[in-house]
């Protein structure tokens, strides 16, 4: 089910002391979606149905709602618009019309010209986020070859599963797979920050028999920041438009307890950012989202700000 923008969400400080052109904050610049093009477009994807199939802890359907109060002071660019596409929820346990729903609204906010960004609730919107890309592509149909479309994802889990029992928070990347085979067009996957002690071996043979390009959280700290970097750049070379996502449980749980899935070792901020900047100022990036945020475990809203930092970091970076 579509929910329309709830504007009362974004409401800060006004710094009215200040010229105007110099102390805007991103709750002055959000308005409603409304057929505008070529800017920023913010889309909630409620529900915690795939982490709930998944075994995980629930409560990520609350989510988006509570990232948007936690993005509302953030410093922003008086010239820069700002969209807000509402919240698409999963009801009746149906995840899979959700899936479907949330690609259909991120193919709309792609076709407009937007850099797209979602707010989860659980990363079982990978799926729908990836699937909104691939259909917008298609309609445009510039070429008879499809871009080339890379995935980044900084996860501690693989998110691999197989879905014969249905989607999940655990399929997403899987159910892209196939859907890649499907199509006869390449899974270009690369997801980092995995854990070994939060995916089976199973999951490992499956990466590396679909060619999955990862690296492990161990292999993730500052003094391995320029091979992971090199790592990432070598990937991204290879892809035309590239989707980011970032599920907060690649944070250690000291800095992301509010997470469906909280890390024992993680990867620190200080490593995670350059990374992510880098896929930022890429020029490629034309989706991004932010995975299993659960406000019901956050300590005094610590993850939520995280996440907010992230989402500048992404969004200042590609708009530049």
């Amino acid at each position: 089910m579509f929910q329309p923008t709830d504007l009362s969400l974004w409401a800060g400080r006004v710094d009215t002391e200040e010229a105007a052109e110099f102390s805007c904050r991103l709750h002055q610049r959000v308005q409603p979606l409304a057929g505008q093009r070529n800017a920023l477009a913010l889309l909630g994807f409620c529900s915690d149905e795939g982490v709930r199939r998944n075994q995980g802890r629930i409560g990520a359907r609350n989510g988006p709602d509570r990232l948007r109060r936690a993005l509302a002071n953030l410093p922003w660019p008086a010239n820069q618009p700002v969209y807000d596409a509402g919240n698409l929820l999963c009801q009746a346990q149906n995840l899979e019309q959700a899936q479907q729903a949330l690609a259909d609204r991120v193919s709309h906010c792609l076709a407009a010209g937007h850099l797209t960004f979602i707010l989860g609730g659980g990363h079982e919107m990978a799926y729908g986020s990836w699937l909104g890309l691939l259909q917008a592509l298609q309609q445009q149909e510039l070429t008879p070859e499809l871009p080339t479309i890379g995935i980044v994802n900084f996860d501690a889990h693989f998110d691999l599963r197989q879905d014969s029992q249905g989607a999940s928070s655990g399929t997403p990347f899987y159910q892209i797979d196939q859907q890649c085979k499907a199509l006869g067009i390449p899974f270009n996957y690369c997801c980092l920050g995995v854990s070994e002690t939060a995916n089976t071996q199973a999951l490992f043979q499956r990466a590396a028999t679909l060619g999955v390009n990862y690296r492990r959280d161990t292999e993730m700290t500052i003094t391995q920041l320029e091979d992971s970097l090199q790592q990432l750049q070598r990937f991204m070379s290879d892809c035309d438009q590239i989707y980011l996502s970032i599920d907060l449980d690649v944070l250690p749980a000291s800095v992301a307890p509010g997470v469906s899935a909280p890390a024992a070792r993680g990867v620190n901020l200080e490593v995670l950012e350059p990374l992510i900047s880098a896929v930022a100022r890429s020029g490629k990036l034309k989706l991004a989202d932010i995975a299993e945020y659960n406000p019901d475990f956050d300590i005094d809203n610590w993850t939520a700000r995280v996440a907010a930092r992230l989402f500048h970091l992404i969004t200042t970076g590609a708009l530049s």
